[in-house]
């Protein structure tokens, strides 16, 4: 069931052809049953939560995916400010809370989340959820993994790593999410290049574009 069809925003085909990278015996897996019932998908966030905005914002019109409460790390994070103004309830639970899990699943549970993205989120998902939600919980990662990614590798700090391997190119991948960080099947990639004379903060503005631009497709490829 939808409100209103779905079409992806601009870009030509020369850009998609040359910059991006489907790994497609996973991108095309549907995770659930056909059915005509709201997919109910929860955000993790712990930054600004410009990623979560901005995936919220792209299904305002559709009916078959929800997003109905984003989940934090951080109290104090700006992506609460984003949640309400957009209306999406938030909630914030400690660093304890994520190493046992049995918490967090409850209220996923009590809420029906069917599945859950991960939209700059910086912990480590406990064992307990991947396996409540198997293979469906995806994240974004702001390099071309396998390069530049692991534990305490996030923002700029993987922007700073990639200028100084002297890297030609850098990007996005969307993968599922398994007990190791970054080690998930890899669902999507997009390149863009690395210029001469660029600082981790033109890098980051460049990664950033195609992470709004990507993101919210790749959820609607796998879950819609």
């Amino acid at each position: 069931m939808r409100c209103k069809e779905m079409k992806f925003s601009s870009n030509n085909h020369h850009f998609l052809e040359k910059n991006m990278f489907f790994c497609t015996n996973h991108l095309f897996l549907r995770n659930f049953s056909s059915s005509t019932m709201t997919k109910r998908i929860a955000l993790f966030a712990s930054g600004s939560g410009s990623n979560a905005e901005n995936i919220i914002r792209y299904f305002s019109d559709n009916c078959d995916l929800s997003f109905p409460v984003i989940i934090s790390n951080n109290e104090n994070a700006f992506v609460h400010e984003r949640a309400k103004k957009m209306g999406v309830p938030s909630i914030t639970f400690s660093r304890e809370d994520f190493i046992e899990g049995k918490k967090i699943l409850n209220f996923l549970q009590e809420k029906r989340i069917d599945a859950i993205v991960l939209a700059g989120f910086l912990l480590k998902i406990p064992d307990l959820i991947i396996e409540a939600y198997p293979r469906k919980i995806i994240n974004i990662h702001p390099a071309l993994l396998p390069k530049f990614g692991g534990k305490g590798m996030y923002g700029m700090k993987v922007h700073s790593a990639v200028l100084e391997a002297g890297e030609k190119e850098t990007g996005i991948t969307i993968h599922y999410v398994n007990s190791n960080y970054d080690e998930g099947d890899i669902i999507f990639q997009a390149k863009c290049p690395v210029l001469s004379g660029d600082t981790p903060e033109s890098v980051a503005q460049r990664v950033h574009a195609l992470e709004y631009e990507y993101f919210p497709r790749i959820i609607a490829e796998i879950w819609n």
